[in-house]
């Protein structure tokens, strides 16, 4: 299995290095799978689901914010607005965060408010996803 180094990045910390096998995501056209030896490109990836194939051939889910994503021949970079492992998130806080993005939906304000709120309601949305995909507690 050929491996390659991923590297996650978000304004507070580094959250993930390490040698992997492959990493999917969401860009800004659809979900990619990236390989070693993958073709150079930069392109922005949207909040979702991170997936991590490690070097044991083992898979590690997260939740990713937007960001930009950097390939190259043996390195790839995310720079992303946040990343949180399942075991990391505030599920009470997201749901709390959902709630609130509905009810500005629902008002019908201003077009950037109602950006912001569906912008919001995706990020609770993905992050009560991942929350599920915590290991046995």
């Amino acid at each position: 299995m050929n491996l390659y180094t991923f590297e996650v990045y978000t304004p507070y910390r580094l959250f993930f290095k390490d040698s992997v096998a492959v990493v999917v995501l969401t860009l800004t056209d659809g979900e990619i799978g990236i390989y070693a030896d993958h073709a150079p490109f930069t392109a922005p990836v949207c909040t979702g689901i991170l997936q991590i194939k490690d070097m044991k051939g083992q898979w590690r889910k997260a939740f990713t914010a937007e960001g930009i994503l950097e390939v190259t021949h043996h390195k790839t970079i995310l720079l992303a607005d946040a990343a949180e492992w399942p075991e990391e998130i505030d599920y009470e806080r997201a749901l709390l965060a959902k709630a609130r993005a509905e009810e500005r939906i629902k008002a019908k304000g201003f077009r950037f408010e109602m950006n912001m709120a569906k912008a919001t309601l995706k990020r609770a949305e993905f992050r009560i996803q991942v929350y599920g995909m915590r290991g046995p507690q």
